[in-house]
């Protein structure tokens, strides 16, 4: 349904609706003022046509005056003829335009909302309930004096300020405070009959959700039932109940209402009821000496509940909206708009079997890194709306941080539905900027029973699992993976890590050396590092090297390394002057951009020249950084270190890189040295690589020399360096002073071009 577009265009005309509703609306709601009669003369105990005239100005601004004026004009004229109508209307036009000018001055640019919004409360109670209703009574009681009101001479008393006027205003004060909203939700639905559906849709919303039907029909009941009695005619057999004792039984039955159904609904039927409650006042309030006081205060009663009970329902609703928020908070993602873990452990306590299904990411981290984690956030909001139509009910995508999802399912023809899920992945788009993205998703699962007490260790071992489907490219069971042996790894690699941090703190590294012998007789020496053990036994690195670069600790080790390498020299500067030693760098040292500034503190600090310090790198895949890895390098050569390219000829070293690299010494890999005597492809690529390194004006060092053969081929191809087991074995560091400078290696027979 949709309103007509001409309707739409001219409803807020003066000559539509600001014209015609005043007249239609004037009589009508007039009919619900009530009129009482004290010892003085008339009092009002409810007035509407003010609160009608204050709602028109507030929809349809100036354009409202005409119809108002005529509107006045048509009921009143007939009554009390053209000279007390003419007044009447300036009365009405003075008290509203100032109400309504002061609010629109003084309240925030979206003023025109549905009553109920707690921002608005002080604004709208001044300016549309306090300062018309003071307004409009000191202007009737100033024109009632000097005799411009003829008609109502009767509603002044001899004194201005007497029960009587008391009365009148009380009656104004609450005659704007529930019938402005009930006017305003009146215009507003003519207005756009549209209107209606959204009221209720969001009267619905601010009930408490744990209100049942029986406890919303017992209120029902109970407020029919004082209403009834409130309203029964009053004779000889009336109990305390048809009293105005029953009106004040019905403050905690509408406190009642306004706490757990809020203030639309709330706000709509207390206007009912005061209309009703005053209407039939007589039925309570029979007429006895001190009737005038008595109604007074029964008139207070009626100002004071319905400000209490509005304010209550305006509180509770509030209240309850900022709730329901801090809960979407707490279970909802504000980023992606996607449910949390919170709500993934929520909504597995409620099904007793679960199917849980785990999404990894990982080629989104370079994605990310180059434009922006708005690509992150978009990619899973649409990946998740894709995967949505495959879900049924109560089936959910829960957001994980970093690149990964998590989906629950339920239990029936999971294993069909998780290979449907992954043809459909497969299937998936995302454009960005133009470019459609397509990074692979892994994908695992695994069956499991609420309540599931180890959450994060079972994402922990999806994920690992999530990375073997990576290589398979199909969907992985957790359960067929051997999970056992997941955790065992896992509860292995945390126990390492936490080895390697109290080996940092304690200093419970030691450091091996590895002579480098010189075929023109100098040395030095490789640092080799070793981690002790809880019982004293030494572990390789090859059995911590691998968890402390997963944990990000190898830039912590080498730093560690250095620092002790650096102090040995230092104090042992007597006794090996101008010694030099090599040590490894991890990728991830190469590639911080601090490195050669902490590198130039501790040579500082020591007292040790650069030149004395080889770093060997290997060329890695690790490598995460390439550009700062080679600026890196650079500066280390600058300062005076040299640069040693570690195990070449294997993984990622190979001739295209050697090309471009900036180093000093090469180290060939020992897998060719090993099989150089028996193998002539190795002694072949050996030669190359030598070859090349002399062109490059590069050393070149040969490891795993372990023979005498191996010796002898080596020498023979002008290797400019040894190291193995023949040469020297790995000594602890300060074993390193007992050490002599051996004599210069004889070089061999260069004539032999091949051996074996």
């Amino acid at each position: 349904m949709k309103l007509n577009k001409n309707y739409i265009s001219i409803r807020d005309k003066w000559w539509a609706l600001p014209l015609i509703l005043p007249s239609l609306l004037l009589p009508l709601l007039s009919t619900a003022n009530t009129y009482a009669h004290i010892s003085t003369g008339t009092v009002i105990l409810f007035y509407l046509p003010l609160a009608l005239t204050i709602s028109l100005m507030l929809f349809f601004s100036w354009a409202a005056l005409p119809g108002i004026i005529i509107a006045i004009g048509w009921y009143k004229y007939p009554q009390v003829g053209l000279f007390e109508t003419l007044s009447i209307i300036t009365h009405f036009i003075v008290t509203m335009v100032l109400s309504w000018g002061g609010y629109k001055v003084f309240a925030p640019r979206r003023n025109n909302v549905a009553h109920g919004d707690s921002h608005l409360m002080f604004q709208r109670i001044f300016w549309q309930v306090f300062c018309p209703a003071t307004l409009f009574l000191l202007l009737f009681q100033f024109a009632a004096f000097v005799g411009v009101y003829e008609s109502k001479s009767g509603m002044v008393g001899v004194m201005p300020f007497n029960t009587g006027t008391l009365i009148n205003y009380q009656a104004m004060l609450v005659g704007n405070l529930v019938g402005i909203p009930l006017c305003y939700f009146i215009i507003r639905t003519i207005r756009n009959p549209l209107h209606i559906r959204g009221y209720f849709s969001q009267l619905k919303q601010q009930f408490d959700t744990k209100v049942t039907r029986t406890e919303f029909a017992v209120w029902l009941i109970i407020l029919t039932l004082l209403m009834a009695l409130l309203c029964m005619p009053l004779n000889e057999q009336s109990s305390i109940f048809s009293t105005n004792y029953t009106l004040s039984l019905l403050l905690p039955v509408m406190l009642w209402g306004a706490m757990r159904y809020g203030y639309r609904f709330i706000s709509m039927i207390w206007t009912v009821v005061l209309i009703t409650a005053i209407h039939y006042y007589q039925r309570y309030m029979p007429w006895y000496s001190g009737y005038d006081t008595q109604l007074a205060i029964t008139s207070s009663s009626y100002l004071v509940f319905s400000f209490i009970v509005n304010y209550i329902a305006v509180l509770a609703t509030r209240q309850r909206f900022v709730t329901r928020r801090t809960h979407r908070l707490a279970y909802f993602d504000p980023m992606v708009h996607l449910p949390n873990l919170r709500a993934l452990n929520r909504t597995l306590k409620k099904a007793p079997w679960s199917v849980l299904c785990f999404l990894r990411i990982p080629g989104m981290e370079l994605l990310v890194k180059n434009y922006g984690i708005m690509l992150r956030i978009q990619y899973k909001q649409k990946l998740s709306h894709w995967i949505a139509p495959l879900l049924e009910q109560d089936e959910y995508v829960f957001q994980l941080s970093g690149n990964d999802l998590i989906l629950r399912f339920n239990t029936e023809s999971h294993q069909q539905r998780i290979e449907a899920l992954d043809k459909h992945i497969r299937q998936f788009r995302f454009v960005w900027d133009g470019m459609p993205l397509q990074p692979q998703v892994g994908i695992s699962f695994c069956y499991v029973r609420s309540p599931v007490n180890h959450i994060y260790l079972l994402l922990g071992e999806l994920s690992t699992i999530a990375e073997l489907s990576l290589a398979t490219n199909m969907p992985e069971n957790l359960q067929r993976r051997g999970v056992m042996h997941l955790q065992r790894d896992l509860k292995d690699k945390v126990a390492m890590m936490n080895r390697l941090q109290q080996a940092l703190e304690h200093d419970r590294f030691f450091l091996m050396a590895q002579p480098i012998f010189g075929v023109r007789g100098d040395v030095y020496h490789e640092i080799l590092l070793r981690l002790q053990g809880d019982e004293g036994e030494t572990i390789a690195p090859d059995n911590f090297l691998p968890v402390a670069h997963e944990f990000g600790l190898s830039s912590s080790i080498d730093l560690w390394v250095i620092e002790n390498t650096l102090k040995f020299m230092a104090q042992n500067r007597e006794k090996m002057p101008a010694h030099r030693f090599a040590i490894n760098l991890s990728p991830t040292s190469v590639c911080r951009a601090k490195f050669p500034h902490e590198i130039s503190q501790l040579l500082a600090k020591y007292q040790v020249e650069a030149w004395q310090l080889i770093f060997e790198i290997t060329e890695s895949n690790a490598l995460t950084n390439a550009e700062q890895a080679h600026a890196t390098l650079l500066q280390l050569q600058v300062l005076g270190c040299q640069i040693a390219i570690d195990d070449f000829g294997t993984g990622y070293a190979s001739y295209a890189r050697l090309k471009n690299v900036s180093a000093d010494i090469l180290k060939i890999d020992g897998s060719f040295i090993r099989n150089i005597v028996s193998n002539s492809l190795d002694y072949q690529i050996v030669a190359s690589i030598c070859h090349l390194a002399r062109m490059k004006k590069m050393l070149v060092v040969a490891e795993y020399v372990e023979s005498e053969e191996i010796r002898s081929a080596v020498i023979s191809l002008g290797i400019d360096y040894l190291q193995g087991y023949l040469i020297g074995e790995p000594r602890p560091l300060h074993k390193t002073l007992e050490e002599q400078v051996p004599v210069t290696l004889a070089p061999a027979d260069h004539s032999r071009s091949d051996i074996g």
